[in-house]
């Protein structure tokens, strides 16, 4: 008797638990969930695309889950490699003559944030928000220690900007972009001083005078208002079945020990008001790549469902 009551309790225990699962997935999956007043615009960060032959897409399965509940997104796609001012003002070309919409939100990557903010700087009554993923907003080591790597003028810098540069090329015909290559201004802007000189003029939403200080959600840019956000990866090696872990698990020795997601310190990541400050996610992870690889406890693309839903309720 005591067994049946105890199967009959685990049952119902069973049943409530489906019913709020089932519950939680209608209210994050029904029609309207993601449809924000203004079109979301993904902005890719360095060696990036939007997408590789048809078969590849830089933000796998985002744009798809977040049209299936109403949002309207476009993929941006600027230079792969070149300065942070030069995509910014590529961005701003293509918000001006690719977007019909009065205003926009951007969802940025890597170094898709510097390359917002300076899009914010040429075209802020286009901008509704910002929001940075893993955004290098004030530089990585990893790119110091390249830069330190690789002597300026020397034969090997050639032949690396040769490869690189071409690389940029090869993706752009592949994905049917334009962008010029520029793969030592990309390394420059991307140092701790190169991002510090770029801050000087294209600073939104960061805080310049704290190493690890945070900012707030409205920012104005010349008379505008644009609401700023972060969220933060903080883990490097999320999947042992994702060959990519392995890698920067490398680039993460740079920190010297600074909380990192393989490639942008935690603190470099901040910008705005900061969602979400230390999920289980590495830089690649941060558009669930590679292919959906990543950690089992996490999904990131429901952050970025969660979040368009936060703008929708802001009526942005």
């Amino acid at each position: 008797m005591k067994m049946r009551d105890s199967l009959r309790s685990v049952k119902r225990m069973v049943t409530s638990v489906a019913s709020i699962s089932c519950l939680l997935i209608a209210s994050h999956g029904h029609a309207g969930y993601t449809e924000t007043k203004n079109p979301i615009v993904l902005v890719h960060g360095l060696s990036g695309f939007d997408s590789v032959g048809g078969l590849v897409d830089y933000w796998h399965n985002i744009s798809y889950n977040l049209e299936r509940s109403g949002a309207t997104v476009y993929t941006a796609q600027v230079s792969a490699f070149n300065h942070s001012e030069v995509r910014g003002q590529e961005l701003a070309d293509y918000l001006v003559n690719h977007v019909p919409a009065n205003k926009v939100n951007i969802f940025a990557h890597s170094q898709g944030a510097p390359t917002a903010r300076v899009a914010a700087t040429f075209v802020p009554e286009r901008i509704a928000s910002i929001t940075s993923i893993g955004g290098a907003n004030k530089g990585s080591p990893v790119a110091d220690v390249v830069r330190g790597t690789i002597p300026p003028g020397s034969p090997l810098e050639s032949v690396a900007e040769t490869i690189f540069n071409g690389f940029g090329s090869l993706l752009n015909l592949l994905s049917d972009g334009d962008g010029e290559q520029d793969a030592l201004a990309a390394m420059e802007t991307l140092t701790i001083a190169g991002s510090a000189d770029l801050n000087t003029r294209h600073g939104w939403g960061v805080n310049t005078q704290s190493a690890c200080g945070k900012s707030q959600e409205n920012i104005d840019v010349f008379g505008h208002n644009i609401k700023m956000y972060s969220w933060v990866g903080t883990d490097v090696f999320t999947n042992i079945f994702d060959p990519s872990d392995y890698f920067l698990s490398l680039t993460s020795l740079a920190f010297n020990g600074e909380t990192n997601d393989g490639l942008v310190s935690q603190c470099s990541q901040y910008m705005g008001q900061v969602i979400y400050d230390n999920k289980a996610m590495n830089h690649l992870d941060e558009v669930n790549q590679m292919l959906g690889v990543r950690s089992l406890w996490l999904n990131p693309v429901s952050l970025y469902r969660a979040h368009a839903n936060r703008l929708k309720r802001k009526n942005l």
